[in-house]
């Protein structure tokens, strides 16, 4: 495990770029520390511990991803979230937990967004049973990150998308003063705009949502 770790610091180190990791920094209003590594490069140079054969064991990945998680370079996140994309799943379901613990540290839309749509959205896929007692319980939550989760983690089921569901989060957070609620539910209504455009507009039109939910859920709308 430690091995597998140096590696990956080791190869992020040697493709630091100083200036670019200050305007990563600003861009993210200096939450975050960056080794300045922009997306297509950094999928590049870590394509390698992401292949079949050099993956970790089942059994490590927990304790690699909480390791990654802690480290203050953001890219390590980066990393973990790509990393996980293979075992999500096959995970048993008490691997929420691990999620959840995800999306509430060092939580932001570029972590948060990811980790529902692409890991969230997927362990729900294999363990079905946990969607409606765990995203319940994420949108009564104080926290906000784990109310968008459960706006957004559908984002890519298109006609499989349970609207009932999706439906009754966004009304409960429609009164939401917080930009990055209000965006989950237009992104939410929007994507799935593309499934079906019709019940999208009739939504949008019998509930009260804020001016910017409406503007992004009928984007895609003629």
């Amino acid at each position: 495990m430690e091995n597998y770790i140096q590696k990956i610091e080791s190869t992020l180190r040697e493709h630091s770029n100083s200036e670019n990791a200050l305007h990563m920094r600003k861009y993210m209003k200096n939450q975050f520390e960056y080794f300045g590594i922009k997306a297509p490069l950094r999928k590049e140079i870590t394509r390698e511990f992401l292949r079949k054969d050099n993956l970790p064991s089942t059994t490590s990945i927990h304790s690699i991803i909480h390791s990654l998680w802690e480290k203050p370079e953001r890219e390590f996140q980066y990393f973990a979230m790509e990393l996980l994309t293979k075992y999500v799943k096959s995970m048993e379901s008490n691997f929420i937990q691990h999620l959840e613990y995800l999306i509430t540290t060092k939580s932001w839309w570029d972590t948060v967004d990811f980790i529902a749509a692409n890991l969230v959205g997927n362990f729900f896929l294999i363990h079905p049973e946990l969607i409606s007692p765990t995203t319940d319980k994420w949108a009564k939550s104080d926290n906000m990150w784990l109310q968008r989760t459960s706006i957004l983690f559908q984002l890519k089921y298109k006609s499989s998308t349970d609207l009932k569901l999706l439906f009754r989060y966004i009304k409960m957070h429609s009164d939401s003063k917080d930009f990055f609620i209000r965006k989950a539910i237009g992104w939410a209504l929007r994507e799935y705009s593309k499934t079906d455009p019709k019940t999208v507009s009739e939504f949008v039109k019998s509930n009260k949502l804020s001016g910017l939910s409406t503007r992004e859920a009928l984007k895609r709308i003629k």
